[in-house]
């Protein structure tokens, strides 16, 4: 479990503690849209349905990879 420390929207400080598997992903599906980390945890955040953020990030990476999955 990695504790990494992010900023939402540019003026909100917190920690997000994930898998090493899941963080690498994560930074995978932002160096693919081509934004920061912290940009892509924002718009995570922004529309987050789980009360915990590192909740809903495990569940955008999966229905991330289930929709990449699909195309192919």
């Amino acid at each position: 479990m990695i504790k990494k420390s992010v900023v939402i929207a540019n003026r909100h400080q917190t920690s997000i503690s994930l898998e090493e598997e899941f963080l690498s992903e994560l930074q995978q599906i932002a160096q693919e849209q081509q934004i920061s980390l912290n940009e892509l945890i924002t718009r995570i955040d922004s529309k987050r349905e789980q009360q915990n953020l590192s909740s809903a990030i495990r569940v955008y990476i999966l229905q991330y990879l289930k929709s990449q999955n699909a195309r192919s």
